[in-house]
């Protein structure tokens, strides 16, 4: 009996697994992106530390040209002028009462408007107010 000698296989990289991997990596890409709603740049005043803020609270961001913008957790945020606060901030807390907010000021921004915008929002009810700063976040 003669034994012919077998074509000898190509080394191939199997494949079969590479639309499962894909599949997985993208449905994780999807559940851990997140969105940012305020993109303001601004230079934030150095403290010691600084509390963790949650990641639906309406920001409200001055700049050190004095243009205000906010949003309200869930949406991108918009300029608004400084007397708009008060209303934009009220219809955010008759929406959801217990909703955070955070005021995003730069560091050169003169405290009386810090203090006007702070004003309106006690006026509108809001509960809980965020100062951002510069600084090593800490976990409440």
């Amino acid at each position: 009996m003669k034994m012919h000698a077998s074509k000898a296989a190509p080394p191939v990289i199997p494949t079969a697994s590479m639309a499962d991997i894909a599949f997985l990596l993208i449905i994780f890409f999807m559940l851990t992106f997140t969105l940012e709603v305020d993109r303001t740049q601004v230079t934030l005043p150095r403290t010691e530390l600084r509390f963790e803020v949650p990641k639906k609270a309406a920001y409200i961001s001055v700049t050190e040209q004095g243009v205000i913008r906010a949003s309200d957790g869930e949406r991108q945020s918009t300029v608004i002028p400084e007397q708009d606060v008060l209303s934009f901030a009220a219809e955010v807390v008759a929406i959801q009462p217990d909703k955070e907010f955070a005021l995003k000021a730069d560091g050169a921004v003169p405290y009386k408007y810090i203090d006007t915008i702070m004003d309106s929002l006690k006026q509108a009810n809001v509960r809980v107010i965020y100062l951002l700063s510069q600084a090593e976040t800490v976990d409440q």
